[in-house]
Formats: C-alpha cells, structure tokens, sequence
C-alpha cells in the first residue's frame, strides 16, 4: 500500500501545479466581481502559445532548458491578451459573464487548431523536450516526507507554490488586494471610497487569463509535451476547486489536490498494478464525478463574493 502510495504522490503533484495556478487566477476574478467560465479556453490558448513558442526555440536552440520559461512567459502574455475580450464584454458592455466565458472556450478550442493545422499541417504541436524531473538534495532523503513531496519533482511545482505565497500576500496584506476585494463584495461602496472598479476588474480578469495561460503550458511543458487543442476540462476543474475551496488560496491549494489526485487515479492507474482490476471507464470518469459530488456537498455552504456576476453600472455619464 505504501508503495502504490509513494509512486502515486509525485503525479498528483505534477497534475496538481496546472490546476492550482488556473484555480488561482479565477480567485482573483471572482474576487474583484466577474466570473471567469472561459478558464478551459485561456488555458488551450497558453498551450498553444507555450507548445508553439517552445517548439521553435527548441528547433533553433535544441536542449536548453530557457527556452521552456521563455514559452511559459509568452503563454502567461498571450493568456492575458485574450481575457482582454472576457473583460471587455463582462465590463464595459455589462454582458452576461457565463455566455461571454463560454464564448471564449468556443473561439479558443476552434482558433488554436484552425493556425495549429496551419503550422504544423496535423494539428498538434510537440516540444521536443520537457522540464526534468529532479530530487532535492537532502530533503529527499527524509524519511517518508522527502519521497512524497521532495522526490521527481519539477522547478514549475516550487514556482507556483511561491506564486501561491505571493498572492495570499497580495490578496490579504497589501492596499491592491483590499480594493480589489471590495469590487467584489461592496462595489459601490468601493467607488465611493474613490477605487476604480472597472480598473480593479480588469486587472483581475487580466491575472486569471495570464495564469490560465500559464497552467496551459505547465501542461505542455511537464507531462504532456504535446498540444493536441485540449486540455481535458481541467479549467472546468479549477473553477469547481475554486468554489470547493471556498475563494481562498489555501482552500484552493487543498481542492485542487483533491482533484489532482482524483486525476492521477484515472491517468496513471494502468501502470500500478492494484487499479489494473478495476475498469479503465471508471478510472477515466472518476475525477470528474468526484467534482460533480463535491459541488453538490459543498454547494449550499459555499460564499461567493457577494457581487461576482453582477454587472457594475457607476451611475457615471
């Protein structure tokens, strides 16, 4: 058992880092007052911009490993390019925020093939190579603990971990993360108070796309190597972790390795020889009605930030 245990945990990690980072990025959109259902669709488009950028710098620079962050950083920029369109139909034309997100996963699912085939002729885009897996000296080497969270790990997991850390910070501690909290809950309240809601909102907006963007290519650029247009609902995902978790960062932490275990169950269980038993379509559906069971729990209990949806009209002609 314990063995099954330590050959699963590092997967869940790695499937955990692209949800946890997509999941956060809607933390801050909700937060500020503007639900963010285009999750799935930002992060095909950071894989596309990632696996596309990385592949020709690859072809040009072969084996160096800057040229995977080079591809993180252009899928964080595209990522935030295309939340612009969430954001300026969800603020400045007050458009219903779940139709303006779902048009989003329509648009990027079709345009990343459409230049894909384009590109590459097939379709799909291939790195030729991936973050390596590496131990941490030492942390390692404790017993229990260091095979679990120290062993095969990647540099992109103890990024976002920082990333996380840095946006409670932000969110909790400083000036920006109060005003653009109050845009979620009070935002009248707020603009009286003289915060710009609409520039509170786009930025929040703005950092969901960039971090979706980012999970799309954390996939690409650690177990994946590959994009093919999909990244099998994990955007759907992140936003029930995001409400599972209750919109706080470390409540979104323990969701999203909820899910990212649930996840390694159904991916990885062909290959460890105790799920060998159980039927592969069981497997692959089992994190998914693990979600649907979690929000049906969790549901009633839940609290949103009290104005996310709702469309913000300052009164101002």
């Amino acid at each position: 058992m314990w063995d099954t245990i330590a050959n699963i945990f590092p997967y869940a990690i790695v499937y955990t880092i692209p949800l946890l980072i997509t999941a956060l990025g809607a933390l801050f959109s909700e937060r500020s007052g503007i639900v963010n259902i285009g999750l799935e669709g930002l992060m095909i488009v950071g894989a596309f911009a990632g696996a596309l950028t990385i592949n020709k710098l690859q072809a040009a620079y072969p084996g160096e490993q800057w040229t995977l962050w080079v591809g993180l950083v252009a899928a964080f920029v595209i990522g935030v390019l295309f939340s612009l369109l969430h954001a300026f139909a969800s603020i400045n034309l007050s458009a219903n925020q779940v139709i303006s997100g779902t048009a989003i996963n329509m648009v990027a699912g079709s345009l990343t093939i459409f230049l894909a085939r384009n590109i590459t002729g097939s379709g799909n885009i291939r790195i030729l190579q991936g973050f390596r897996k590496f131990d941490i000296p030492v942390l390692s080497d404790i017993p229990i603990i260091g095979r679990l969270f120290f062993s095969q790990t990647y540099w992109t997991t103890w990024f976002i971990l920082g990333v996380l850390i840095l946006s409670t910070f932000l969110l909790f501690k400083t000036r920006f993360g109060l005003r653009l909290r109050s845009c979620g809950e009070h935002p009248h309240a707020a603009e009286a108070a003289g915060v710009s809601v609409r520039k509170m909102r786009y930025m929040g907006v703005m950092i969901s796309g960039g971090f979706a963007g980012l999970g799309g290519a954390i996939i690409i650029s650690t177990y994946s190597g590959e994009f093919n247009g999909s990244v099998a609902g994990l955007g759907f995902l992140a936003l029930a972790a995001l409400i599972f978790g209750q919109w706080k960062p470390l409540g979104v932490l323990a969701a999203t390795f909820f899910f990212g275990f649930a996840s390694t169950i159904a991916n990885v269980s062909q290959v460890i020889p105790s799920f060998q038993v159980i039927p592969a379509v069981i497997l692959k559906v089992f994190p998914y009605v693990v979600t649907l069971i979690a929000l049906v729990l969790f549901s009633k209990s839940s609290q949103a930030p009290k104005a996310a949806g709702e469309p913000f009209d300052s009164g101002k002609r």
